[in-house]
């Protein structure tokens, strides 16, 4: 299994995370793995064989080649038929915002077929292009191309998202409402509304989604260290309220993420971070 990260352009780098591919050979049978929520929003191309995301515990959908996976607000699973060989774009929790008009909550816990945001078009050149690109490097540029050209065509995300998204991830997500917006607490509602619109969940859901991506780096990088400690150094109220939003957002209990074979790709992706 092979996972890796790239910078994107200057131009981008405000509203677009990383790049990433990851490639798992036909021969490497792999269990369904749990996708927990990570805050981000993915434009993600399936390059190999086909790849079920399970509506339940034997029902699955076949993904869409070309899609956009909104914010995640409770665990799920997919699973390849195959080869795995996928490209895509993380994107910032408000970063998508930029280059649709359509509201960021109703891409919400599922897949969307890229046509239904942009232009069939300009989706089909873009997907012909990551096709036969030769290099990782060469499907960047594709990407990115598209992505500038249609940024320029979309109005600036407001300030006040972006400054308050800054500030969550600055935090590790232990920071609440009111402390943002101390000088102005006139503004909560409006916030809200614009978390809604441009990010999909609320300041709160994404300031506890950011704490568990701290808690789960760091069991990865400080193996053995009691739950007791991860959940000071993650801010927690105690190890209870860890083991609860631990459970709320992976399904499973913390002792079992580190050799849940169900959590592989997770492990992976978060180890890279």
């Amino acid at each position: 299994m092979h996972y890796d990260t790239f910078e994107p352009h200057p131009n981008l780098n405000a509203v677009v995370k990383c790049h990433w591919i990851l490639e798992v050979p036909a021969d490497l049978e792999a269990p369904k793995q749990r996708i927990v929520p990570d805050g981000c929003i993915e434009m993600c191309f399936i390059l190999g064989d086909d790849v079920r995301r399970y509506t339940s515990e034997e029902e699955f959908i076949i993904q869409p080649r070309a899609m956009v996976i909104g914010q995640i607000t409770k665990p799920y699973f997919i699973q390849p038929v195959g080869y795995v060989n996928t490209f895509a774009v993380r994107f910032y929790p408000f970063g998508f915002a930029n280059f649709i008009s359509k509201p960021i909550s109703d891409l919400a816990d599922k897949e969307t077929p890229l046509e239904d945001l942009f232009d069939p078009k300009d989706v089909k050149q873009l997907v012909d292009q990551i096709i036969k690109a030769a290099t990782t490097e060469a499907r960047i540029e594709a990407a990115e191309s598209f992505l500038l050209n249609k940024l320029h065509e979309t109005t600036v995300i407001e300030n006040i998202v972006s400054r308050t998204v800054d500030a969550i991830s600055k935090a590790g997500g232990n920071v609440s409402i009111n402390e943002l917006l101390q000088e102005n607490p006139s503004q909560r509602r409006s916030l809200e509304r614009k978390f809604a619109k441009e990010v999909g969940i609320s300041p709160k859901h994404l300031g506890r989604i950011i704490r568990l991506q701290a808690a789960l780096q760091l069991m990865l990088h400080k193996k053995g260290e009691k739950l007791t400690q991860i959940a000071y150094e993650s801010n927690y109220y105690d190890q209870a309220h860890f083991i609860k939003d631990f459970k709320d957002f992976t399904g499973i209990n913390p002792k079992e993420y580190l050799t849940n074979d169900q959590m592989m790709l997770s492990s992976l992706i978060n180890s890279k971070e």
